[in-house]
């Protein structure tokens, strides 16, 4: 059997409404597990990804949702976000390909960005109903943070970005996470907003969190296609 890996790992995803919501109340109630847990990118690879994935024996599990699924989140993610205080606006993705906004997430990491670049998408997709998988929208906010534009809107075409995205779809696979949010502590694995306290109860009654990461940390910060139900994004 492989170590455990006692650092507590988040799968959250860009896209994802529910990995929104799991990514507000953990850095806004809960900041210093934020800054402990290894931050990890899940998104659903493009072709090419798909082919180098493959290439290697990876896989990635996902199964497209029915119109009835579809139509229930767009419900319960307005109910839970209000909720939460929020009020969310429906984005409207034409043709998206998620290596563009989840790459782009290394090139800021690399600037030492990593954590702001989180928070001003996640409030470009879902607070300003913007496509963060147009190029376009991705330099704007490259700009603002004062990053690299051209970079970051065009990290999917970077070959060793896309190296670094293939070790994070593996990583994934390796960790079985299925969905998003996801969170792993040890060998447990906790699957959407609502195991997100299981998850936290886990991490406390542990002996507490640990004092150094493996991946870079996101931190504390401020607080189409939609996702899986209360999960998979």
């Amino acid at each position: 059997m492989a170590p455990r890996n006692r650092v507590p790992r988040f799968y959250f995803s860009l896209r994802s409404p529910y990995s929104w919501l799991a990514y507000r109340r953990l850095t806004d109630q809960h900041p210093e597990v934020a800054a402990a847990v290894e931050w990890r990118p899940w998104w659903e690879p493009d072709a090419r990804s798909r082919r180098m994935l493959e290439a290697v024996g990876g896989d990635f599990p996902y199964t497209a949702m029915s119109r009835a699924k579809h139509l229930y989140i767009l419900q319960d993610v307005r109910r839970l976000a209000r909720e939460a205080g929020l009020e969310p606006a429906w984005p409207v993705d034409r043709n998206p390909v998620w290596e563009i906004p989840h790459l782009a997430y290394f090139a800021a990491l690399d600037e030492g960005r990593g954590a702001e670049y989180i928070r001003r998408i996640y409030e470009v997709r879902w607070q300003e109903g913007r496509d963060i998988c147009d190029r376009a929208t991705i330099a704007e906010v490259a700009r603002e943070l004062g990053l690299p534009e051209d970079l970051l809107a065009n990290a999917a075409d970077d070959e060793q970005l896309r190296e670094r995205g293939l070790r994070a779809l593996l990583a994934m696979d390796e960790d079985g996470a299925f969905g998003v949010p996801f969170f792993v502590h040890g060998f447990q694995k906790f699957w959407g907003v609502d195991r997100f306290p299981a998850f936290l109860r886990a991490v406390s009654g542990g002996g507490g969190l640990p004092a150094a990461v493996s991946w870079p940390q996101a931190g504390p910060l401020p607080g189409g296609d939609q996702g899986h139900a209360g999960g998979c994004g």
